[in-house]
């Protein structure tokens, strides 16, 4: 006992009845959207990540600060190696 093409058609028509065209359509293209979203999804996991884009280096400690490569001293912190 299965479905047949009248008892298909049957049940097209009260799925039609029920939500109306618009709703169906509507429906459909969530539907299509979210396909193509998984698509996306899955084509930029199957790629490696880029790298990040050129990252702030940490700022030097307050004692000693690097100025044209050279290390500069800051002589009002006496514990400042010298």
């Amino acid at each position: 006992m299965g479905l047949s093409l009248p008892h298909l058609l049957i049940l097209a028509v009260v799925v039609l009845v029920l939500f109306g065209r618009g709703r169906i359509s509507e429906m459909m293209g969530d539907f299509g959207k979210g396909i193509s979203s998984f698509k996306k999804g899955m084509a930029d996991e199957a790629s490696p990540p880029a790298p990040p884009a050129g990252q702030i280096p940490p700022p030097a400690p307050a004692s000693q600060a690097t100025l044209n490569g050279e290390t500069a001293v800051d002589s009002s912190n006496p514990s400042a190696p010298q």
